[in-house]
């Protein structure tokens, strides 16, 4: 068989990535920052239409990089939603990724109040939302809970990433984000979405301060080619 010829090395990999992607987004008036958060929804989706389908609220990512910052907590409704954030740019921000999913105590309430196990979860979590973070990436049914504790009892998250992914009530519900929303959001329009896109999004706000300068690099060398 004759010899491939590849990309070993991991951050040639990455950087050679958003080379590729950054023409998709270079046009869309966004922040640095912004580019970021952009770039790496298609990068973990595989799909350069994402770029046309994230919509955020005004100094949404400048928000959520601040309260990250600030050590912000990660709140999520699922445990591949968690899996998926950095460790280390957690641990270097003093933060964590919680997810009470699998807990026995949000079944047995979601089987009391007829609710999914989501709604539940993000019920138990109620108040202590108040300054953190919420990462959606599965259950509309948890972002439309998170959105009546921020509209009927006045909970109120530093920014809430909704993207759950599917056909029934996904779009609809983040449409409802976009629509309703009192705090910050960062979402993607109609049925795509999914556990990856949402922890993509927390980890290019976690990986701002680092990869600043890799993000410019390739601002130059696009713009000089």
């Amino acid at each position: 068989m004759d010899k491939v010829d590849y990309i070993k090395n991991p951050k040639a990999i990455e950087e050679k990535s958003m080379e590729l992607i950054y023409p998709y987004v270079k046009d869309l008036h966004l922040t640095p920052d912004e580019v970021r958060v952009y770039s790496r929804t298609v990068h973990a989706s595989g799909d350069v239409e994402y770029a046309k389908l994230v919509r955020t609220s005004p100094d949404a990512v400048a928000k959520g990089i601040e309260a990250i910052q600030k050590g912000a907590q990660i709140y999520c409704d699922v445990e591949m939603v968690r899996t998926g954030i950095s460790k280390p740019a957690l641990a270097l921000h003093n933060s964590q990724a919680h997810c009470l999913i699998k807990d026995p105590a949000i079944a047995k309430l979601a089987k009391e109040e007829q609710i999914t196990r989501s709604m539940a979860e993000m019920r138990t979590f109620g108040k202590d939302l108040d300054g953190q973070i919420v990462a959606i990436g599965n259950a509309p049914t948890a972002l439309y809970e998170v959105l009546r504790l921020a509209l009927e009892e006045g909970v109120r998250p530093a920014l809430i990433i909704g993207i759950p992914v599917g056909f029934v009530g996904a779009a609809e519900s983040k449409d409802y984000l976009m629509e309703v929303s009192p705090v910050p959001y960062i979402t993607v329009k109609g049925n795509k979405g999914g556990s990856p896109i949402a922890a993509s999004v927390v980890n290019a706000l976690l990986y701002t301060d680092v990869k600043r300068n890799d993000m410019l690099a390739v601002e130059g060398k696009i713009s000089n080619e």
